[in-house]
């Protein structure tokens, strides 16, 4: 009853030369931070997301204006594969992200990277997500995952980049801090007690 998930990004080749882009990266994110250190308060971000059952487990997603999102299960768990699980999209989010903050660490430190790939792996015990054990978590048991980074960048610089990246990388620092979760479920309007809303 194990679960894997292997998430990969194939790798590209000249992801961010020192061209145009790559100097224009660096220059947004070096006026977005003089901006909050400017005005400190513009460092609070609120992100959203709008979620709607459509049928049997299969799910949509509304973030700001792209195009709708399917989220499904694959036919064990009682879907019809029309998309990603949610458990995949977390690895997805841990992966992406990680190459999201490589790109942004590297444009500041003007390290240039010919290519960057994240695999992702978690592991799910289904007696978990049944119920059938109780000493069991529902979500993952583990996450593992590995980074591979092509550069002439000398091995120092790059070990500083893996350190920065690493203790900066939002996603995962979610997923390894403890986080403050709470909500609410309405039936007809009315609030329904819960342990999270409590």
């Amino acid at each position: 009853f194990f679960f894997f998930l292997m998430i990969r990004r194939p790798p590209r080749s000249t992801l961010f030369p020192y061209t145009t882009l790559f100097r224009s990266l660096k220059k947004t994110l070096l006026a977005t931070i003089d901006s909050i250190k400017e005005n400190p308060q513009t460092s609070k971000v609120v992100f959203r997301a709008e979620t709607h059952l459509k049928d049997d487990v299969c799910c949509s997603a509304k973030v700001r204006d792209y195009p709708e999102l399917i989220i499904d299960e694959p036919a064990p768990l009682g879907g019809s594969d029309q998309g990603m699980n949610p458990v995949e999209l977390i690895a997805v989010s841990l992966g992406t992200c990680q190459e999201i903050m490589y790109a942004a660490y590297a444009a500041v430190m003007d390290i240039k990277l010919d290519s960057l790939s994240v695999d992702v792996k978690g592991n799910i015990d289904l007696m978990g997500l049944f119920g059938m054990d109780k000493n069991i978590p529902a979500g993952y048991t583990q996450l593992t995952y590995t980074t591979n980074i092509k550069s002439d960048a000398p091995a120092e610089m790059i070990q500083q980049l893996v350190q920065t990246v690493e203790s900066h990388c939002p996603v995962l620092d979610t997923l390894t801090r403890p986080v403050n979760i709470s909500g609410t479920v309405f039936h007809n309007e009315t609030q329904v007690q819960t342990d999270q809303a409590a």
